[in-house]
């Protein structure tokens, strides 16, 4: 395997480890012949294609030419590929103060060395568990490389074919339909990054400023990697004390950062809840069977979640992103029933129109600040 971003030193993660781990511990997709997988992969392709079209026509963004972004239907395996090369990117300038931190302290270097390959091994963990739950994803800071392009400056489409073919055989769906009606929502965000060119830089500026806020010792995050990885086998160490679940953002959080978790809450928010609320407006017209497939999914996201689910989903914030595509989505849909699709649109003008955490709450008030200013 060729070495993930080809740096010597692992630093304060191994990422290369967490790769061959992560793809040693993935569970096998459903069972499928050679022919069933190739047509599978190749319809996912179409719908892709298929998906641009629809989600341009409906909310009025994008063109041809925004499109350049490249669409890779991967296994469980290439998607945790995907994933480490872009958190690798994006958690650099942490992991290098981290890093710093670290060789400062007496032995340090030799603790950096053990350090990075348990967290290694761990990050690796969790990402086997995550690979087999993601259904699409649009890497937005995703950096190219010779497996696995991206377009310029970063970005690109992810379908995880398996995971796809094993939630529509749990939910007993029409799998062409439910193949669709997953590119549709994925398509919105590709369409959203490709047809809006601040966006990308917007978000990872905000990301960034979260980072470089944190203060916080290598220790700390790398016990919070530890907690989520035994939460994995099954258990806390004995005699340990529940703590409710913290999750990674909750233990980095200061004045200045909570403001930005703030924004940054409330784009994600938008960006999900735009997705889902694209999904069903497209899926009427090109999904026959749309709302027995939205039933179904709804139920298994509300419910199906099992105990270790549930406790993963704290630890690393994802209970957040499950509230963000009902609060977002809600947002939305207000927004377009007082001002239309264009006057909704006016979201995308620049970073002063986001609406503010507290907006998507009350999507009234985004309506009057930002169309009351424009008409002004």
């Amino acid at each position: 395997m060729t070495s993930i971003g080809g740096a010597a030193s692992p630093g304060m993660v191994d990422w290369n480890l967490a790769v061959v781990t992560a793809t040693r511990l993935v569970r096998p997709g459903p069972e499928v012949s050679r022919d069933e997988a190739r047509a599978v992969v190749a319809e996912l392709r179409r719908h892709a294609k298929a998906s641009e079209e629809h989600v341009r026509g409906f909310t009025r963004l994008g063109t041809e030419e925004t499109h350049d972004t490249p669409v890779l239907v991967v296994d469980r395996p290439g998607w945790v590929k995907a994933n480490v090369a872009g958190f690798r990117e994006l958690l650099k300038p942490l992991l290098d103060k981290m890093q710093e931190r670290r060789g400062a302290t007496p032995g340090g270097a030799v603790l950096g060395a053990v350090g990075g390959k348990v967290t290694g091994v761990e990050l690796g963990m969790l990402l086997s568990f995550l690979s087999s739950r993601v259904l699409g994803q649009y890497e937005t800071f995703a950096p190219a490389s010779r497996e696995l392009p991206a377009a310029t400056g970063g970005g690109r489409l992810l379908l995880v074919a398996p995971n796809i073919v094993h939630v529509e055989r749990e939910l007993d769906v029409q799998p062409h339909d439910f193949r669709l009606w997953v590119c549709l929502h994925e398509e919105t965000h590709r369409t959203q990054f490709t047809a809006v060119p601040w966006l990308r830089d917007h978000l990872e500026g905000e990301i960034q400023s979260f980072l470089a806020e944190t203060d916080v010792d290598p220790m700390t995050v790398l016990e919070r990697i530890r907690e989520a990885a035994q939460s994995l086998a099954g258990g806390r160490p004995e005699g340990e004390e529940d703590d409710g679940g913290r999750s990674f953002v909750e233990i980095v959080q200061t004045p200045a950062q909570r403001e930005v978790l703030g924004r940054l809450t409330a784009v994600m928010s938008l960006l999900e809840g735009h997705a889902d609320f694209v999904m069903d407006g497209v899926g009427p017209a090109v999904v026959p069977s749309v709302a027995e497939i939205r039933e179904k999914f709804q139920q298994r996201r509300a419910k199906g979640a099992s105990r270790l689910d549930l406790a993963l989903r704290k630890l690393l914030g994802l209970d957040a992103k499950l509230r963000q595509y009902r609060d977002g989505e809600r947002f939305v849909r207000a927004v377009v029933d007082q001002v239309g699709m264009d006057g909704f649109n006016r979201v995308w003008t620049s970073p002063n129109t986001l609406p503010t955490k507290a907006e998507i709450a009350k999507p009234a008030d985004w309506v009057a600040r930002v169309h009351r200013k424009a008409e002004s």
